[in-house]
Protein backbone atom coordinates (compact mmCIF):
# COMPACT_ATOMS: atom_id res chain seq x y z
CA UNK A 1 0.00 0.00 0.00
CA UNK A 2 1.25 3.46 -0.77
CA UNK A 3 0.49 5.69 2.44
CA UNK A 4 -0.21 9.51 1.81
CA UNK A 5 -1.57 10.14 5.79
CA UNK A 6 1.32 8.64 7.55
CA UNK A 7 4.20 10.04 9.17
CA UNK A 8 6.27 8.76 11.62
CA UNK A 9 6.11 11.51 14.52
CA UNK A 10 8.83 10.44 16.64
CA UNK A 11 11.00 7.49 17.93
CA UNK A 12 11.84 6.49 21.45
CA UNK A 13 14.16 3.84 23.07
CA UNK A 14 15.86 2.86 26.32
CA UNK A 15 19.33 1.09 26.84
CA UNK A 16 19.65 -2.17 29.34
CA UNK A 17 21.95 -0.57 32.25
CA UNK A 18 24.13 -3.74 32.50
CA UNK A 19 27.43 -3.56 29.49
CA UNK A 20 28.67 -6.78 28.96
CA UNK A 21 32.03 -7.02 27.13
CA UNK A 22 32.74 -9.10 24.53
CA UNK A 23 36.23 -10.15 27.11
CA UNK A 24 33.72 -10.48 29.92
CA UNK A 25 31.73 -13.18 27.83
CA UNK A 26 34.97 -14.89 26.37
CA UNK A 27 36.07 -15.00 30.41
CA UNK A 28 33.36 -17.20 30.80
CA UNK A 29 34.60 -19.19 27.73
CA UNK A 30 37.63 -20.03 29.22
CA UNK A 31 36.92 -23.69 29.83
CA UNK A 32 36.50 -23.56 25.92
CA UNK A 33 38.99 -21.56 24.85
CA UNK A 34 41.61 -23.10 26.77
CA UNK A 35 40.81 -26.14 25.23
CA UNK A 36 40.79 -24.74 21.36
CA UNK A 37 44.06 -22.66 22.32
CA UNK A 38 41.72 -19.81 21.36
CA UNK A 39 43.93 -16.25 22.21
CA UNK A 40 41.98 -13.24 23.59
CA UNK A 41 39.73 -10.97 21.13
CA UNK A 42 37.93 -14.15 19.12
CA UNK A 43 34.31 -12.87 20.14
CA UNK A 44 34.95 -9.63 18.85
CA UNK A 45 37.01 -9.99 15.80
CA UNK A 46 34.15 -12.77 14.79
CA UNK A 47 31.38 -10.53 15.62
CA UNK A 48 33.08 -6.88 15.54
CA UNK A 49 30.83 -5.87 18.40
CA UNK A 50 32.82 -4.99 21.68
CA UNK A 51 30.27 -4.73 24.01
CA UNK A 52 25.94 -5.36 24.52
CA UNK A 53 23.76 -4.27 27.47
CA UNK A 54 22.00 -6.80 29.69
CA UNK A 55 18.79 -5.88 31.45
CA UNK A 56 18.81 -6.67 35.44
CA UNK A 57 17.29 -9.29 36.53
CA UNK A 58 14.34 -8.11 37.78
CA UNK A 59 12.80 -6.73 34.79
CA UNK A 60 10.43 -7.05 32.23
CA UNK A 61 10.16 -6.72 29.06
CA UNK A 62 6.62 -4.61 29.12
CA UNK A 63 8.16 -1.96 31.45
CA UNK A 64 10.74 -0.65 29.63
CA UNK A 65 8.74 -1.06 26.07
CA UNK A 66 6.42 1.24 28.17
CA UNK A 67 9.34 3.83 29.25
CA UNK A 68 10.56 3.71 25.54
CA UNK A 69 6.66 4.27 24.46
CA UNK A 70 6.75 7.38 26.93
CA UNK A 71 9.56 9.11 25.14
CA UNK A 72 8.16 8.96 22.12
CA UNK A 73 5.02 10.31 22.96
CA UNK A 74 6.60 12.80 24.86
CA UNK A 75 8.96 13.74 22.20
CA UNK A 76 5.88 14.66 20.30
CA UNK A 77 3.89 15.56 22.61
CA UNK A 78 0.94 13.34 22.20
CA UNK A 79 -1.02 12.26 24.83
CA UNK A 80 -1.87 8.79 25.55
CA UNK A 81 -5.38 9.23 25.18
CA UNK A 82 -5.36 9.82 21.17
CA UNK A 83 -3.49 6.75 20.89
CA UNK A 84 -6.33 4.26 18.55
CA UNK A 85 -3.59 1.27 18.68
CA UNK A 86 -0.69 -0.08 20.46
CA UNK A 87 1.18 -3.08 19.27
CA UNK A 88 4.14 -5.10 21.18
CA UNK A 89 6.48 -6.61 18.50
CA UNK A 90 9.35 -8.39 20.74
CA UNK A 91 10.45 -11.31 20.56
CA UNK A 92 9.90 -11.83 24.41
CA UNK A 93 7.22 -11.64 26.09
CA UNK A 94 6.40 -11.60 29.76
CA UNK A 95 3.79 -14.53 30.02
CA UNK A 96 1.94 -16.48 28.02
CA UNK A 97 -1.07 -14.06 28.67
CA UNK A 98 -2.12 -11.72 28.54
CA UNK A 99 -0.24 -10.08 25.78
CA UNK A 100 2.79 -7.87 27.00
CA UNK A 101 1.10 -5.28 24.84
CA UNK A 102 -1.73 -5.06 27.38
CA UNK A 103 0.78 -4.23 30.21
CA UNK A 104 2.29 -1.45 28.17
CA UNK A 105 -1.22 0.02 27.32
CA UNK A 106 -1.72 0.16 31.28
CA UNK A 107 1.76 1.59 32.38
CA UNK A 108 0.97 4.10 29.37
CA UNK A 109 -2.29 4.58 29.88
CA UNK A 110 -3.31 4.18 26.91
CA UNK A 111 -7.36 4.02 26.59
CA UNK A 112 -9.89 1.54 26.68
CA UNK A 113 -10.92 2.02 23.21
CA UNK A 114 -7.62 1.05 21.68
CA UNK A 115 -6.73 -2.22 20.11
CA UNK A 116 -4.25 -3.68 22.00
CA UNK A 117 -2.22 -6.24 20.80
CA UNK A 118 1.19 -8.36 20.18
CA UNK A 119 2.59 -9.43 17.11
CA UNK A 120 5.03 -12.12 16.61
CA UNK A 121 7.65 -11.78 13.82
CA UNK A 122 10.53 -12.40 15.12
CA UNK A 123 13.83 -9.68 13.72
CA UNK A 124 10.54 -8.32 11.28
CA UNK A 125 8.29 -7.79 14.35
CA UNK A 126 9.17 -3.81 14.32
CA UNK A 127 9.10 -3.35 11.05
CA UNK A 128 5.19 -5.57 10.71
CA UNK A 129 3.90 -3.36 13.49
CA UNK A 130 4.94 -0.26 11.91
CA UNK A 131 2.48 -1.69 8.44
CA UNK A 132 -0.19 -2.61 10.72
CA UNK A 133 -0.37 0.70 12.06
CA UNK A 134 0.35 2.69 8.76
CA UNK A 135 -2.66 0.48 7.65
CA UNK A 136 -5.56 1.74 10.20
CA UNK A 137 -4.04 4.92 9.66
CA UNK A 138 -3.98 5.03 6.14
CA UNK A 139 -7.49 3.44 6.09
CA UNK A 140 -9.23 6.19 8.62
CA UNK A 141 -9.35 3.64 11.16
CA UNK A 142 -7.36 5.63 14.10
CA UNK A 143 -5.24 8.98 14.16
CA UNK A 144 -2.45 7.74 15.85
CA UNK A 145 -0.97 4.31 17.06
CA UNK A 146 2.47 3.36 18.88
CA UNK A 147 4.82 0.20 18.48
CA UNK A 148 6.59 -0.57 21.10
CA UNK A 149 9.43 -3.58 21.37
CA UNK A 150 11.78 -4.71 24.04
CA UNK A 151 14.13 -7.66 23.60
CA UNK A 152 16.61 -9.31 26.15
CA UNK A 153 19.52 -11.05 25.61
CA UNK A 154 20.51 -12.15 29.03
CA UNK A 155 19.36 -15.97 28.96
CA UNK A 156 19.76 -16.94 25.47
CA UNK A 157 24.10 -15.72 25.85
CA UNK A 158 24.39 -17.12 29.03
CA UNK A 159 22.70 -20.27 28.07
CA UNK A 160 24.69 -21.00 25.06
CA UNK A 161 27.82 -19.58 26.89
CA UNK A 162 27.06 -23.14 29.03
CA UNK A 163 26.25 -25.46 25.86
CA UNK A 164 29.61 -24.21 24.66
CA UNK A 165 31.43 -25.20 27.36
CA UNK A 166 29.22 -28.59 27.47
CA UNK A 167 30.28 -29.31 24.30
CA UNK A 168 33.46 -27.64 23.42
CA UNK A 169 33.38 -28.81 19.74
CA UNK A 170 34.11 -26.10 17.36
CA UNK A 171 31.48 -27.13 15.07
CA UNK A 172 28.80 -26.10 17.44
CA UNK A 173 31.07 -23.08 18.52
CA UNK A 174 30.27 -22.10 14.69
CA UNK A 175 26.77 -22.40 15.16
CA UNK A 176 26.05 -20.75 17.83
CA UNK A 177 28.84 -17.41 17.39
CA UNK A 178 25.56 -15.33 16.21
CA UNK A 179 24.30 -15.84 19.75
CA UNK A 180 26.66 -13.49 20.77
CA UNK A 181 25.93 -10.62 18.53
CA UNK A 182 22.73 -10.25 20.90
CA UNK A 183 22.22 -7.55 22.83
CA UNK A 184 19.17 -5.86 25.09
CA UNK A 185 16.87 -2.61 24.16
CA UNK A 186 13.54 -0.95 24.09
CA UNK A 187 12.51 0.99 21.14
CA UNK A 188 8.99 2.55 20.46
CA UNK A 189 7.84 4.39 16.91
CA UNK A 190 4.97 6.54 17.03
CA UNK A 191 2.91 6.94 13.74
CA UNK A 192 0.07 9.71 13.25
CA UNK A 193 -2.36 11.03 10.36
CA UNK A 194 -0.30 14.22 10.90
CA UNK A 195 -3.26 16.07 12.61
CA UNK A 196 -1.77 15.69 16.04
CA UNK A 197 1.43 15.89 18.05
CA UNK A 198 4.23 18.41 17.12
CA UNK A 199 3.68 20.29 14.16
Amino acid sequence: MKYSNVFIESFGYELAPNIVTSTDLEKKLAPFFKKMGFGPGQIEGLTGIKERRYWDKDHTLAEHAAIAGQRALDEAEVSPDQIGALVYCGVGQDGFEPATSCSVADQLNIGNDAHIYDVKSACLGVITGIVNIANEIELGNIQAGLVVSCETSRQIVESTINEINTHKSLEFYKEAIATMTGGSGAAAVLLTNGTIGNP
